[in-house]
């Protein structure tokens, strides 16, 4: 169910006191300055007490700017492609999972009313019964919504809610960490959140580097990422794909994408065949697929992986989100391969 949006996708895709004020007195005292001379002299020692806590108040004011920089508001209204936004929106709605985390990471869940069906993350994100993949123009308008993002247009999502007014944004699945940066970035400008999309981008990019930074490549290492049990997966084109060429892997997939969508389907005969030396599994939850399942499928108990039980569940939503958990999928992935190696 979790998977429908995404599938739907792929089968569609294949067919963020001055001195320099004291100067001019100064200049009238000069003929009197001899007679001035022994005070100025008890006044230095005072002066000098004085330095030490100006140079600590420039710290202070220092730490103020980033702040004064994060409360600017944004201009409105604001143009994205060809979609403009007259006013800064306060009542959002998200049709695709992962532009409802992106939208909560970077701080505009206030602004956020209703999210689709299967938007569960965070817990705290307005779930309703709304879809993102058979969307209703009637059901999302009657939301009342001054911007609607979604990850495709479906069921002519974006012509219907335009000829009532209603901005739509289409962010659809990232071919590259990049183009993710850039979603979360323009969600940002969108809601007049641009302090906060940047922060997230940039802790996005702390921890991937973190991570890559405990990486030893596999250089060699080929891999088999299922996206369900009808063995559609994910090229090295892909979003998914370019998380696992940071760890160095080789995709069994690739020279199989003949309609270049990024998202073949293959078949099992093709993957005995390939003869992975790790998999993951990202459909444990839609598709109830674990080490066991894959084991008894014919043929496949003669794949490395599985002899040598390196066949790996990953959390679905995680692993088909490009958004603010990536780096989680890069640690389950790093995880899988530190202890395939003390194997």
């Amino acid at each position: 169910m979790r998977r429908s949006w995404l599938v739907g996708a792929v089968v569609a895709l294949a067919a963020c006191g001055s001195t320099t004020s004291a100067r001019p007195a100064a200049s009238t005292i000069q003929p009197a300055a001899s007679t001035i001379q022994p005070v100025a002299s008890t006044i230095q020692p005072v002066a000098s007490t004085i330095q030490p806590v100006a140079s600590t108040i420039q710290p202070v004011a220092s730490t103020i700017q980033p702040v004064a920089s994060t409360i600017r508001p944004a201009a409105f209204p604001i143009t994205i492609g060809k979609v403009t936004i007259p006013t800064r929106p306060g009542r959002i709605v998200s049709l695709s999972p992962t532009a409802t985390e992106m939208l909560f990471a970077m701080g505009a869940g206030t602004q956020v009313v209703a999210v689709d069906d299967q938007s569960n993350y965070p817990q705290e994100a307005p779930k309703t019964s709304l879809s993102g993949f058979q969307p209703n123009v009637e059901a999302i308008a009657a939301k009342n919504p001054d911007l609607v993002v979604v990850s495709n247009d479906m069921n002519g999502v974006v012509a219907g809610l335009s000829s009532l007014s209603i901005p739509v944004l289409v962010e659809p699945a990232a071919a590259s960490l990049d183009e993710a940066y850039a979603q979360v970035t323009e969600l940002g400008r969108a809601t007049g959140n641009v302090a906060g999309s940047g922060d997230e981008v940039s802790s996005m990019k702390r921890r991937l580097a973190e991570v890559v930074a405990r990486l030893a490549p596999r250089k060699g290492m080929r891999y088999y990422h299922e996206l369900d049990n009808t063995y559609f997966t994910a090229t090295s084109k892909t979003f998914i794909g370019a998380l696992y060429a940071l760890a160095g892997l080789e995709n069994i997939a690739d020279a199989a994408d003949k309609t270049g969508s990024g998202y073949p389907q293959l078949s099992a005969e093709l993957v005995v065949a390939a003869n992975p030396a790790i998999i993951f599994l990202a459909d444990t939850k839609c598709c109830q697929q674990t080490p066991k399942t894959v084991a008894s499928r014919p043929g496949w108990s003669r794949i490395d992986a599985v002899r040598s039980g390196r066949v790996i569940p990953l959390d679905d939503d995680v692993a088909s989100r490009w958004g603010p958990r990536t780096p989680e999928l890069l640690v389950a992935v790093a995880d899988a391969l530190d202890a395939s190696a003390k194997a």
